[in-house]
């Protein structure tokens, strides 16, 4: 047996780094880490269709959070709509670098992420051949995972909003309720993936 083919049986712990040799499971089941406990394998019918629905949720979700009003400010009578993108342009006159960095952590990478999931799931539920460089662009939307911040500032936002009430008026816009909703279809996309079943899927 060669080497490809006995590392293609093992499955490696992402929390404590035990490896194991990748068990049989059926739909519905798991096989789950004994050191730690973490999920290693949860494979479930339609999965991929699901997955797919929820990163489309989240494309959309994304965009039109972009570019709806996040929050209103009131102070001495005068009230200020901002949006995610008018927040970003405001930074490109003496600090184009951090516009740059709102744009791409908040906005460009968490769509791009599922993007390339799209890309990588559809032909695997249209029982097809995995598309073009599918290894390469399932292995980029994992790496992209920790610059994914948009619900992470979702959440800052809203803690910072707390201490700005004291200040002046703050009423949420529609684009803070699309993030809360964001949150919300990240954390049930991630629970639904079982990478081990893509990455078999996407096997020669």
């Amino acid at each position: 047996m060669s080497h490809t083919t006995d590392l293609d049986t093992l499955i490696v712990c992402p929390t404590c780094d035990l490896v194991y040799r990748a068990p049989r499971v059926a739909s519905r089941e798991k096989a789950v880490c004994v050191r730690c406990g973490t999920v290693l394998v949860a494979p479930r019918r339609k999965a991929g269709k699901q997955l797919v629905a929820l990163a489309l949720t989240v494309l959309i979700l994304i965009v039109a959070a972009s570019v709806f009003p996040f929050l209103t400010i009131g102070a001495g009578g005068v009230r200020h709509d901002a949006s995610i993108l008018d927040t970003a342009f405001a930074f490109s006159g003496g600090l184009s670098i951090l516009a740059v960095a709102v744009l791409f952590f908040i906005v460009i990478i968490p769509a791009l992420r599922v993007m390339l999931l799209i890309y990588v799931l559809v032909p695997i539920i249209r029982d097809r051949p995995p598309a073009p460089y599918a290894k390469s662009a399932f292995r980029l939307s994992e790496r992209l995972i920790p610059w994914s911040m948009a619900e992470i500032f979702a959440l800052g936002c809203a803690v910072a909003l707390v201490k700005l009430s004291d200040l002046a008026e703050v009423l949420f816009g529609p684009a803070a309720w699309l993030f809360a909703a964001l949150v919300v279809v990240v954390v049930a996309s991630d629970r639904l993936m079982c990478r081990y079943s893509i990455w078999a899927s996407l096997k020669d």
